[in-house]
């Protein structure tokens, strides 16, 4: 009978052996993506433009109602937040300084980005899931397509567009929803709001906001590729792939964001 010590050191050789074997099929798709969108245009093998613009439509303009009102909603919860403490000190007018900066550089890009996981990356991870399932992967394989440059690239490219565009669109709405509560609940003038929103804004604060957002596009088109390509059985499969893949999106998203942060911190 084997003891308890190599029992658990048997289970923690086969953890990290599924932990390996997961970093290399990611590896893997990573390296195919990155060939197909930057390696092979040069090739003489274009990029698919007209399933790019569809995918756009899909994941961009299908997202804006539900970032609308999230980011018009948060931008009043992060006012009445900030005015419950500076109105302790009389610095209510700075209200505007926190509601810009906070929503600009983390609150606008990580408010998209779990919105966008839970649509876009999800419901990649279901349809490559689900012609995996059905060996449409395998005929598109046996008719000389690879299933990378035509199934994952455009949506990697509608992500890397759309992605900051939202967020830009969030930062605006945001800071409109901060600036409503404080003309109509703080009575701070509407010029006075304006121009301290605009003193308080650099432009390295959006580039930042932006910069993050092109990377979450990356990050979800990658895990909901990669968790849609590891189906191997039925519907029920199909299902638990796309709920791990937006756990898997929302949780790099916010460790990325923190890198980025700490980056941005440290160097600008």
């Amino acid at each position: 009978m084997p003891s308890i010590a190599e029992n658990l050191i048997g289970l923690a050789g086969k953890k990290a052996r599924s932990v390996f074997r997961d970093i290399n099929d990611a590896s893997k798709i990573v390296n195919d993506i990155f060939y197909w969108s930057c390696i092979s245009p040069l090739k003489g093998k274009p990029l698919r433009f007209r399933a790019s613009i569809y995918e756009m439509v899909k994941a961009g303009y299908n997202s804006v109602p539900i970032i609308a009102v999230i980011s018009f909603f948060i931008g009043i919860i992060l006012a009445f937040q900030a005015a419950y403490q500076l109105k302790k000190v009389g610095a209510l007018i700075y209200v505007a300084n926190l509601v810009g900066v906070s929503i600009t550089r983390e609150l606008g890009p990580i408010i998209t980005a779990i919105i966008v996981s839970g649509r876009s990356g999800s419901a990649y991870a279901a349809e490559i899931g689900s012609m995996k399932a059905a060996e449409e992967v395998d005929a598109l394989i046996s008719m000389g397509i690879n299933p990378v440059r035509f199934i994952v690239v455009p949506k990697l490219i509608a992500l890397m567009v759309m992605v900051p565009a939202l967020t830009l669109f969030s930062d605006l709405i945001g800071i409109t929803g901060g600036f409503v509560l404080s003309v109509s609940v703080l009575e701070i003038h509407p010029y006075n709001y304006f121009q301290q929103t605009v003193n308080a804004l650099l432009v390295k604060d959006v580039l930042t906001g932006l910069m993050k957002a092109w990377a979450f596009g990356v990050i979800i088109t990658v895990v909901g590729a990669y968790q849609g390509f590891k189906v191997t059985g039925g519907a029920e499969e199909v299902g638990r792939r796309t709920t791990a893949a937006v756990v898997a999106s929302i949780f790099l998203v916010i460790v990325f964001d923190l890198l980025f942060t700490a980056l941005f911190y440290y160097f600008t």
